[in-house]
């Protein structure tokens, strides 16, 4: 009997360190470490790089997460795959900046199935793609605001006044000749910036005659080759360059300079909006070397797409998805169950 009590003893015990253990297991599950991936459309795009790295530093401070950055380099069917892979890597978030915002749907329908949440970013999928699962999110900013801004500030250089054009009107026909530099043809962004812009000056009674409207990609690169005509042609009538984004406006400077355009002639030992030949250009973005070209007077200005911001509202959007934050301890307000809104903002010299 004695051996029979030590016997029922030792098995309460043993039953006894088995339910702890398996408490312990289980407590610890809802601590275990979160896998997120970044799925970038172009790794290459200098707005994208500067936004990844931002995204990259916030999440490294959230403990127990993981962050995987991922380049689809400008391929729908590489991106495809790469999403494919980290979907059956059981990942439990993606934060995809699409290459192509039309081919979100299957992505958010794949992904729904497969219970993983989305945060696009960047490239905003159709409303209707968003709104199939309530676990894909969109980040960013509105497109037509960027537009409306660079109007705005092109509109207050000739004076706010559509009937009386100051010195910046150099023909003095009291209408301002303008280049524009688009994006990709067909992107949403592009589309909207451009047709946007031109919508806002019209809008104030602005007349507007448009020399050319040329697209380069969002690419430094391109956008230097193709200002080589566009100067040739247009140079001597133009009076404002707006640019889709900033990279575009840094490439057409570094051809401008090369083909003599800015010169000191007030002798102040800058370039300035004072220089009799100088001419405004604007960008979108408010990349790093973009503050280096307005601060050295040869850009006049960009829209500053505040990508520090969203990647915070990304950042903190994947604490709540991840189950970290509450929703009432967000600084940032989801707007109608999938987005979160980041305004754009003027930045000059001023």
């Amino acid at each position: 009997m004695k051996n029979q009590s030590v016997l029922k003893n030792i098995t309460i015990g043993f039953l006894l360190l088995l339910t702890f253990i398996l408490i312990a297991t289980s407590t610890g599950c809802s601590n275990q470490e979160k896998q997120t991936a970044l799925i970038l459309y172009n790794e290459n795009d200098p707005f994208i790089n500067t936004f990844a790295r931002q995204i990259e530093e916030l999440i490294s401070d959230i403990p127990n997460c993981q962050l995987e950055t991922i380049d689809s380099q400008n391929s729908q069917i590489i991106q495809n795959e790469q999403i494919e892979e980290m979907a059956a890597r059981k990942r439990d978030l993606l934060i995809i900046n699409p290459v192509d915002r039309l081919g979100s749907y299957s992505i958010v329908k794949k992904m729904k199935d497969q219970k993983i949440p989305i945060i696009f970013f960047n490239r905003e999928p159709l409303i209707e793609d968003l709104n199939i699962w309530d676990k894909a999110y969109y980040v960013g900013a509105r497109a037509e605001q960027s537009g409306q801004l660079q109007a705005e500030l092109i509109m207050g250089l000739f004076g706010s006044d559509p009937g009386q054009l100051n010195q910046y009107d150099r023909n003095g026909d009291t209408s301002i000749q303008v280049v524009i530099l688009k994006g990709e043809q067909g992107h949403q962004d592009a589309e909207i910036r451009t047709a946007e812009v031109v919508r806002a000056f019209r809008e104030r009674g602005f007349k507007l005659e448009i020399l050319i409207t040329e697209v380069a990609n969002w690419n430094q690169e391109q956008a230097f080759e193709k200002m080589e005509h566009i100067l040739k042609t247009y140079g001597s009538r133009m009076e404002v360059l707006l640019s889709n984004n900033d990279a575009m406006a840094i490439g057409a400077l570094e051809r401008m300079r090369q083909e003599d355009f800015f010169h000191d002639t007030n002798g102040n030992g800058r370039i300035d909006p004072l220089d009799e030949d100088w001419l405004p250009v604007v960008g979108i973005d408010g990349l790093a070397e973009a503050v280096k070209e307005i601060e050295s007077g040869y850009l006049y200005g960009t829209v500053l797409n505040d990508s520090l911001t969203q990647a915070k509202a990304i950042v903190e959007l994947s604490e709540y998805i991840l189950g970290m934050r509450d929703l009432d301890g967000m600084n940032f307000t989801i707007i109608d169950n999938n987005y979160i809104w980041i305004d754009y903002k003027v930045f000059t010299l001023d």
